[in-house]
């Protein structure tokens, strides 16, 4: 049973920073391209950032460029968001998904709340 356990979300004030983590029980983890998905109340599920097989193979949302690092760790099976400068507008469940050219996983998904 594949699982992808998301960790680190949590209560923020806005201009905070917050590090998401997501530990995948994949043995070919290295052959997944990862990301990093969210869904806030009553909007749709979005894109926020993915990685492919490197470090050097990142792309983001624009709403999240310049303030959101991902990056991956083969040797751990990881893939974490380093999430700074924080807005109300980030507040969301954040799902980490697992992707290659025939199987699709994701995990249970962790909660972001930035607020005063």
């Amino acid at each position: 049973q594949v699982q992808l356990v998301e960790s680190g979300g949590g209560l923020v004030q806005p201009g905070g920073s917050l590090r998401l983590s997501c530990l995948a029980s994949l043995s070919d983890f290295h052959t997944f391209v990862m990301s990093w998905y969210r869904q806030a109340p009553g909007k749709e599920r979005e894109l926020v950032a993915h990685i492919g097989f490197t470090e050097d193979a990142t792309s983001y949302a624009g709403s999240v460029q310049g303030r959101f690092t991902i990056s991956r760790d083969n040797m751990k099976n990881m893939v974490a968001l380093q999430m700074n400068s924080l807005k109300d507008e980030d507040t969301a469940d954040y799902y980490c998904k697992a992707d290659s050219l025939t199987r699709h996983y994701w995990g249970q998904g962790t909660q972001v709340t930035v607020s005063s």
